[in-house]
C-alpha cells in the first residue's frame, strides 16, 4: 500500500535501498548502473527506481535534504514497505585537513545536536552508530574495487548556513565547525545520517552511510558541478557492490 509520500505498492521496493539526497542522482544511478528498471515513485519529485545490479534487486531513491526529509522517507520505507536496509550515499564537507576532495568516508557513527531523535521517541543521546554488518560489506566492496575508505564520526547538522553567534568576537575565535571537529572528533559534516540511523534503531532495521567529500573547510576548496558528477561514481559502485 502506498503512503502519502511514496506511491509504490508493496513488492515494488527491494529489501535494500540506496538513498542519495538528490533525486536526480537516484535517476543517474538507475540509468547508469541498473537493468530492468521501473520508476516506483515521483511524488513531490522524489524519484525512486527499482531494478537489478548484476542480477540482484535494488531500489535507489532520493531522500531530500536534511533530517526531517530523510526521516519521513526512511521511516516509511522501514515500516510500510518492510525493507531490511538503507545505505545513504551522499556528499559531505570535510573538516580535517587530512582529507582530500572525493575521499569516500564510511560513517561509523553520527553525532548531532539535533532534537530529531528526542522529538521522535525521547532518545536523549547525541551519537548513534551505523550497522556494523553493513559496514563490513561496504569495506569488502571497496577493497574489491581498490577504493580506499576513511572511517569515522560524521557531524549531522540541522544548519547549512551558520551565522555568527551573538556576543562572539570574530577574529581569532574558533569557528563552530572547528569546535565540533575537536570536541566530537568528527571528520566532516552532512545533514541526514543521524535521523537515518535513529529510524533504523527504533524500527529494528539496518542503516549505513558512505559520503564523498565535495568540499573542504580548512582550505575553502570546493568541487565543481561537473567534478561532483564524475567523482561520486566510485561511491555508487561501492554501495552497489554490497548487494
Amino acid at each position: 500500500m502506498s503512503t502519502p509520500h511514496i506511491a509504490a505498492e508493496k513488492g515494488q521496493i527491494a529489501k535494500t535501498v540506496l538513498m542519495p539526497g538528490d533525486p536526480q542522482r537516484a535517476k543517474f544511478i538507475a540509468e547508469t548502473f541498473l537493468e530492468n528498471t521501473d520508476e516506483i515513485n515521483r511524488v513531490r519529485g522524489m524519484l525512486g527506481y527499482t531494478g537489478t545490479y548484476k542480477g540482484k534487486p535494488v531500489t535507489v531513491m532520493g531522500s531530500g535534504m536534511g533530517m526531517p526529509s530523510i526521516g519521513i522517507y526512511s521511516y516509511e520505507l522501514f515500516t510500510h514497505f518492510d525493507i531490511d536496509a538503507i545505505v545513504r550515499i551522499g556528499s559531505a564537507g570535510g573538516y580535517r585537513d587530512t582529507l582530500k576532495l572525493f575521499d569516500i568516508i564510511l560513517v561509523t557513527q553520527a553525532y548531532s545536536e539535533s532534537t530529531f531523535a528526542r522529538s521522535q521517541n525521547g532518545f536523549s543521546g547525541n551519537h548513534i552508530p551505523s550497522d556494523e554488518s553493513l559496514n563490513s560489506r561496504i569495506r569488502e566492496s571497496a577493497a574489491k574495487l581498490g577504493y580506499p575508505l576513511v572511517e569515522g564520526t560524521i557531524h549531522s547538522s540541522d544548519v547549512f548556513y551558520h551565522a555568527e553567534k551573538e556576543g562572539s568576537s570574530p577574529d581569532g575565535d574558533e569557528q563552530y565547525w572547528q569546535q565540533v571537529m575537536r570536541e566530537q572528533n568528527c571528520l566532516g559534516v552532512e545533514m541526514e545520517s543521524f535521523a537515518l540511523f535513529h529510524n533504523a534503531k527504533v524500527t529494528g532495521k539496518k542503516a549505513a552511510c558512505i559520503v564523498t567529500v565535495s568540499d573542504l573547510f580548512s582550505v575553502e576548496q570546493r568541487a565543481t558541478v561537473e567534478e561532483r558528477e564524475k567523482g561520486f561514481t566510485r561511491m555508487m559502485e561501492v554501495a552497489l557492490g554490497i548487494l
